[in-house]
């Protein structure tokens, strides 16, 4: 037979285990099936969680895993392939096991594509990053390069001079005559220097960042690269079940209302499936109040089940 379970959560990194953290206390039959593809899996260390700052994202992760498991919430290392919904949700694994559940929580963050420059895959979350709030602490006072993917990269720039007064910001593949008067200006008083052309590669020396390389061989004394990567929502499953998405500049997500729910009943979504900025703590605190918003759903759903009889 078919197991059921009360809540399937898809996604296993800080919202999901959040949720299924708040389930289990709560005492519903939850699954877990986590892919084991966290965003946050290249950086070192996670920062600006209070009490768990410099915390290894693994060992964050391994952690959320043995609490959730002293409530008796399951966790399955699987891929959700296809879902559907009658009276309650199939949820078809890759391993070839169905389960049903009564609700479910989509928590399958995103993936970031980076740009297609020589050196930048090797050192994505090292010495390539994209967030200051990550990781600025850590680089600060240190020669930044910034590498424009649009013109919305000026904002980046503007940001990450918070940290080092030593900032230069490659133009790549964006014109300047596709930046604002304001953004000269503003980019002008934070003394950031803005660098024409198209960077070619990355110089890694001792496994380390020592420079930028533009594409007429000219090369930039860097030790730390600031990038936007394209965000990828992993919003398949929600499209499949019918959920409604908006456009942002950062890709298509559900719509949810502040609980997370989304526009088909019983699909509450999570994390960075939600959107882009989302940060672990973010993440944590919206996977728990879509589990309490379940909890109430289904009591009050058995209550007034119960009432009718």
């Amino acid at each position: 037979m078919t197991e059921k379970y009360a809540v399937v959560v898809i996604g296993g990194g800080a919202a999901g285990l959040s949720a299924a953290l708040v389930l289990g206390r709560a005492r519903h039959r939850t699954l877990v099936v986590d892919a084991g593809e966290p965003r946050n899996a290249p950086a070192a260390h996670m920062q600006g969680y209070l009490t768990r700052d410099g915390m290894p994202p693994a060992e964050f992760l391994a952690s959320g895993r043995e609490e959730i498991a002293r409530y008796g919430v399951e966790l399955v290392r699987d891929r959700v392939v296809e879902v559907g919904k009658d009276t309650d949700f199939t949820v078809v694994l890759a391993g070839g096991r169905t389960v049903r559940a009564r609700r479910l929580v989509v928590a399958t963050g995103l993936k970031d594509e980076l740009p297609a420059v020589a050196g930048v895959a090797g050192r994505f979350g090292r010495d390539v990053l994209h967030c200051p709030f990550c990781h600025g602490w850590e680089v600060r006072d240190q020669p930044f390069g910034v590498l424009a993917t649009t013109p919305a990269s000026v904002h980046q720039a503007l940001i990450v001079s918070q940290w080092s007064k030593d900032v230069r910001f490659f133009l790549h593949t964006v014109a300047e005559e596709d930046l604002s008067d304001d953004d000269l200006r503003r980019l002008a008083a934070a003394g950031v220097e803005v660098v024409p052309g198209e960077v070619a590669e990355l110089v890694v020396e001792d496994d380390r960042l020592t420079g930028v390389r533009l594409a007429d061989g000219t090369t930039h004394p860097r030790s730390v690269l600031f990038l936007a990567p394209r965000a990828v929502p992993r919003t398949g499953l929600l499209e499949r079940l019918g959920a409604e998405l908006h456009e942002t500049p950062f890709g298509a997500y559900p719509v949810v209302d502040p609980t997370g729910l989304t526009t088909v009943p019983g699909v509450w979504a999570a994390g960075n499936a939600i959107g882009f900025a989302e940060q672990v703590v973010h993440a944590a605190s919206g996977g728990y109040r879509a589990a309490s918003a379940i909890v109430g759903d289904l009591l009050m759903t058995d209550l007034d089940a119960v009432a009718q009889v």
